[in-house]
């Protein structure tokens, strides 16, 4: 459907449109992939949390600091998400005998059960892109990584 009749509304150029158009369609994908993630009881935050640490498992323990350079949202507060995933199990938390302010952080084996047990949320998220190609979803990356810079 297009933005003008989403939104019912005009535009002052086409791109303002593309502008408005972008966030529209980021806020409905995000919409729909938090409301996979409410099914599992984790942020989005939280759950971008639980994939750096999978990810970089083999290098963990892993600071704080690690974390929010690869998190998706920058503003994150990651020491507060990380309580909130400690207060759980599903990451351990010790402190540098050397620096008590620097944390180490590491998924736990429940940390990476419940990712496991979120497989149907990662395909849910990659549906939201079906009604594109692969190759449109390839034209899709480098357009919004030439956007950026």
């Amino acid at each position: 459907m297009k933005i003008e009749d989403e939104i019912k509304g005009r535009f002052r150029n086409e791109y303002h449109k593309g502008f408005i158009n972008l966030i529209f369609t980021a806020n409905q994908l995000m919409y729909e992939f938090e409301r996979n993630l409410k099914s599992h009881n984790l942020t989005e935050q939280q759950y971008n949390v639980l994939r750096i640490l999978r990810g970089f498992r083999n290098e963990a323990p892993l600071t704080i600091r690690f974390i929010k350079e690869r998190m998706l949202d920058k503003n994150s507060d990651v020491s507060r998400i990380v309580d909130k995933l400690y207060s759980r199990g599903l990451v351990n938390r010790t402190e540098n005998p050397d620096d008590r302010r620097q944390k180490s952080i590491s998924i736990t084996q429940k940390g990476v059960d419940i990712l496991g047990k979120m497989l149907d949320c990662e395909h849910k998220a990659d549906k939201l892109l079906s009604n594109l190609t692969e190759n449109e979803v390839h034209e899709l990356n480098r357009l919004l990584d030439k956007l950026k810079g």
